[in-house]
């Protein structure tokens, strides 16, 4: 039996090791101690947990966030969903195939009367806003209640070994997301004012003001006189032949499994989506020994940052823009992905499509806001506020000032005295902003025979390469702007190597070589000891990832102040010191050969009900513009995750049959929105 654990990382310490027994479908496999069902799966090589009631169709992970039901098994003889539900010793797992047998065994209980829970603040999501929303409140000494379905607070703070990018002074650009999490979650939880409750999901807000809220122990009823939604992001989907095969799913479950479970979650790994998020899932992909073998992504230019984009291509990862997939392939789970390029319609065009192998093509279109109780509350006049991605999806550097913010806010709705500072609002909107403009990389002039070269060239907010430098020799004067080495004077320390969250500055040594043939170039590298091997040859490439020639590994420095970030010197001829920016830890991707997509194959819209697009555009052709009406008639929406995931692909089939958006009348929501079991509401008050 394979396992496919991780078990060196560059960034992440190792875990327990799996020492808890449990079965699935009668054989043995062992879990590590507080692991997901999915995950312990995943390690075993169990990709295909069940299979549909209504087509057979093969079921495993989607978004391993609770908010679907495709991870579905059968564990000691109830239907859970494996990504929620916890491993322990003896534990009886099977596969859910069809629909889950009812329980012969339960026993009447009263629903009796739920407790009931009053807050001045309550607060929705525990990730970088909640957090420090309940910072700010809990400082001046206001009670707060901030709830999280997750065991550990951070939300998505957990999931990035990367740093963080923003404002070294006001959000910690520079630090690593789990870092940051850690941070916030250990000062929330040494304020006496702020309580925390994990593992509790909000089901929905109710006319008279109460938040339904499924706990450990029980159901609650929490009222609060202010409201805060901080409950972040879901990912987008996308439906073509084969999006409904195990091994599609998106970057948030992918990282699930790889940076909080150190679970190797593919062998071969598409990415789709060129946004920070698609960018950065294929850097962790290779950080965790897992090969990337491409990423498209429709658009002339890739969305995302410049310098994610320009870390994997100069590692040896091909960026295809100007494309999409075309279909993913293979017996019950992804074994091909077919991609082609679009024209300015983005249709694809005939003649250039490329098959490649692989076992896992990771979704990263775009997020859509968390928004459904926030909603709720706007629609009843309630006192609430939103943070983070509620609010407005953009980075986490941006969540954490949109927390901060809406802390002080809400204090000051209180009536407690609370400053804002000026450049707060204009800070917390830079942050949120898009790219701005790209110049053309030249090599800067430098004197001296130690200098840093600085790859910088998109305005983004990040200015922790001119904090690094202790002579100040690295300029820049707004967030935004482009740094710049001055042009003396450099002591050739490397923190601005080390610091750099774009991985975007390396240090020349012009004179290591008493010969002048060669120079000593210095890069950062966050990969295991698997990937360096002293005196060995490597390719080198510069940042856009075309070849340069060869270098030289020639030492590696490793340093606690460092951050789990290693220096690597390499050696390289002279007259290549301004080009090398990198060097490559894979060969190149191969076509298995073009493969054209069938003209009939119908895609899966509804995941849940297993709903095909052919069915919504019978229905939406006959007249159909009520999302509530389609549910009744073909049911979509009326799975697990209720909609979330196949709504905004339904109102995208009505825009490519010609149907605005503003005839069409939204499906409603209504509490529960998220799925529970009915034991949740029979344990009443404890």
């Amino acid at each position: 039996m394979t396992v496919h654990r991780i078990s060196s990382h560059p960034i992440l310490e190792p875990l327990a090791p799996a020492t808890v027994p449990f079965s699935f479908n009668g054989q043995a496999f062992y879990a590590r101690p507080g692991e997901m069902v999915s995950s312990a799966l995943f390690a075993a090589g169990v990709r295909v947990f069940g299979h549909h009631h209504h087509d057979g169709g093969a079921q495993g992970i989607f978004c391993a966030n609770g908010q679907c039901s495709q991870c579905t098994v059968i564990a000691d003889g109830r239907p859970v969903k494996s990504c929620m539900a916890e491993v322990w010793a003896g534990l009886r797992v099977e596969s859910c195939d069809g629909r889950p047998a009812l329980p012969t065994d339960d026993e009447a209980r009263p629903f009796g009367r739920p407790a009931e829970v009053e807050v001045p603040v309550l607060i929705l999501g525990g990730g970088p806003a909640g957090l420090c929303a309940a910072i700010e409140l809990g400082r001046v000494g206001i009670d707060v209640l901030v709830i999280d379905d997750k065991p550990e607070l951070g939300g998505k703070l957990t999931l990035q070994t990367h740093g963080f990018f923003g404002s070294v002074a006001d959000c910690w650009a520079g630090t690593r997301g789990i870092d940051i999490g850690h941070m916030l979650a250990d000062e929330v939880e040494a304020l006496p004012n702020v309580r925390t409750w994990t593992n509790a999901t909000a089901l929905g807000l109710f006319r008279d003001g109460k938040v339904g809220v499924a706990t450990p122990d029980g159901y609650r009823l929490v009222t609060a006189k202010s409201l805060l939604v901080a409950m972040g992001a879901r990912e987008k989907a996308l439906a073509f032949p084969g999006s409904d095969l195990p091994g599609v799913y998106g970057a948030g479950a992918f990282q699930t499994l790889v940076n909080r479970d150190l679970v190797s979650a593919a062998r071969k790994l598409f990415v789709l989506g060129g946004g920070n998020v698609g960018l950065i899932g294929a850097y962790h992909a290779l950080q965790a020994g897992i090969d990337v073998v491409g990423l498209v992504e429709a658009l002339p230019e890739c969305g995302g940052y410049k310098v994610h984009a320009d870390k994997i291509k100069r590692l040896g990862v091909p960026i295809w823009t100007r494309h999409t997939v075309l279909k993913a392939a293979g017996n019950e789970k992804v074994e091909t992905v077919t991609i082609a390029q679009v024209d300015d319609k983005f249709r694809p065009i005939a003649g250039t499509e490329k098959t490649f192998e692989a076992d896992t093509l990771l979704i990263a279109v775009g997020l859509s806001r968390v928004d459904e109780i926030l909603s709720k509350a706007q629609q009843y006049g309630l006192e609430v506020a939103a943070a983070g991605d509620s609010e407005e999806v953009a980075e986490a550097s941006a969540a954490i000032f949109s927390g901060r913010i809406a802390g002080r806010k809400l204090a000051q709705k209180l009536g407690v005295p609370v400053d804002i500072p000026d450049h707060w609002e204009e800070l917390a909107a830079v942050l949120r902003s898009r790219p701005g403009k790209t110049v053309e990389w030249e090599p800067q002039p430098a004197t001296g025979k130690v200098y840093p070269v600085i790859r910088c060239v998109q305005e983004i907010p990040c200015n922790p390469c001119s904090a690094a430098c202790p002579e100040k020799l690295i300029d820049m004067g707004h967030i935004m702007e482009l740094p710049r080495y001055q042009g003396k004077g450099c002591l050739g320390c490397g923190n601005c190597v080390t610091l750099c969250p774009g991985l975007a500055i390396v240090l020349v040594h012009e004179d290591y070589d008493p010969t002048g043939e060669m120079a000593l170039v210095t890069l950062p590298f966050e990969f295991a000891d698997r990937d360096i091997a002293l005196r060995s040859q490597v390719c080198t490439t510069d940042m856009d990832g075309n070849v340069v020639g060869k270098g030289t590994l020639m030492a590696v420095r490793e340093r606690p102040d460092q951050d789990r970030r290693r220096l690597v010197m390499l050696e390289v001829p002279l007259a290549d010191r301004l080009k090398v920016a990198g060097f490559t830890v894979r060969g190149p991707s191969v076509p298995v050969g073009k493969v054209l997509p069938e003209a009939d194959e119908d895609p899966i819209v509804c995941r849940c009900e297993r709903v095909r697009k052919s069915d919504i555009v019978r229905e939406i052709r006959a007249g159909v513009r009520d999302m509530n009406q389609l549910k009744a008639l073909v049911r979509p929406s009326m799975g697990g995750c209720g909609g979330k995931t196949c709504g905004e692909l339904i109102r995208r089939i009505f825009r490519e049959e010609g149907v605005a958006l503003e005839n069409v009348t939204s499906g409603t929501v209504r509490p529960l929105v998220a799925e529970v079991p009915l034991g949740t509401f029979v344990r009443g008050e404890e």
